[in-house]
């Protein structure tokens, strides 16, 4: 009849069209999906390679400042917390200061601190080792610099410079001891939630913060935390000698903190300076070789990776122990 035609090119009664149609899509289908998975596939393969890069190279570049054929002050970054596989860990500060006593052209060496303490431990690792290399080396002063801050842990290692100098407004000092918890035995209880703890020996779980307080534990753990502050009075006078004006000033060892300025008039420092004027005005040698030890591209990869998130918040959520900051 005039008027009528045919809209469908395929048509319902013919099964090898719609044969065709659905093999067609599913083809279509299978490619796509093939191609996802080669492209996940390349994505990988491009992530190890340049992972498997930066671990081959990367002690190539970690190593510190190679020296200088001429004399010059070497510089020594303590920047951040004190603490073991941080960047002020006492293996990489140690490491630094051997690098720089070493070279045959060091005249001087220069500790930048910058840092609020950390680990006493750690501390003081750095602390003897400072000692000896100066009692090894007695033609090669050290000096400790800071800047903004050096409280603590970091003045714990300061102390054991031939000289410290700072910034008026730098903050210098605390020197205490702190450990800190968090408790949940409360909040525990009224979650209904019930705390089972099974030991070998009377006070193994005192620090457990699941668990209520005991008096006696809280003495002895009292007696720790003053043991570890007496260590750190020892070290700081006998670093600082009769600089120090303990005697007229006890509460230099209350754990507060002073200015610059401050600090001069108390003997915790021997003069107001930057770095560059140390090294020009103090040691002589205005050129300045930076012997830190350098983080590696893996090491800086992996952290951003967030490989130490999980340790950080067991430290925070659960018991820290003993700390110099």
């Amino acid at each position: 009849m005039w008027g009528e035609r045919k809209t469908s090119s395929v048509s319902e009664s013919d099964p090898k069209s719609w044969k065709l149609l659905e093999k067609t899509l599913l083809a279509s289908v299978h490619e796509q999906r093939r191609s996802r998975r080669w492209g996940i596939f390349f994505k990988l393969l491009t992530f190890i390679y340049l992972f498997g890069a930066l671990a081959l190279f990367s002690p190539l570049i970690s190593n510190q400042g190679s020296g200088s054929s001429s004399p010059h002050t070497a510089v020594i970054e303590v920047r951040g917390m004190i603490a073991d596989k941080e960047a002020a860990s006492a293996d990489n500060i140690v490491g630094s200061l051997r690098a720089a006593f070493k070279d045959p052209n060091t005249k001087g060496v220069i500790l930048r601190i910058n840092s609020p303490g950390g680990s006493p431990v750690q501390s003081g690792y750095v602390y003897d080792e400072i000692r000896r290399l100066r009692g090894e080396n007695p033609n090669i002063k050290v000096y400790a610099v800071i800047s903004d801050l050096g409280a603590s842990g970091a003045y714990y290692i300061a102390s054991a410079a031939d000289q410290i100098y700072a910034d008026k407004a730098s903050l210098v000092g605390s020197i205490g001891v702190t450990a800190a918890s968090f408790g949940f035995v409360d909040t525990m209880e009224k979650l209904g939630v019930e705390r089972r703890v099974y030991t070998s020996g009377e006070h193994k779980a005192f620090l457990d913060p699941f668990q209520p307080q005991k008096d006696e534990e809280t003495r002895f753990w009292k007696t720790v935390l003053d043991t570890t502050h007496k260590q750190f009075i020892d070290s700081v006078k006998k670093g600082r000698g009769d600089r120090l004006k303990d005697a007229e000033h006890p509460e230099l060892f209350s754990g507060l903190i002073w200015s610059g300025e401050q600090a001069l008039s108390l003997g915790l420092i021997d003069g107001l300076g930057s770095t560059s004027y140390v090294a020009r005005e103090v040691i002589g040698q205005e050129e300045m070789v930076d012997f830190t030890v350098q983080e590696s591209p893996l090491d800086r990869f992996t952290k951003k990776l967030g490989a130490s998130v999980a340790e950080h918040i067991a430290l925070w959520m659960g018991f820290q122990g003993p700390s110099l900051r």
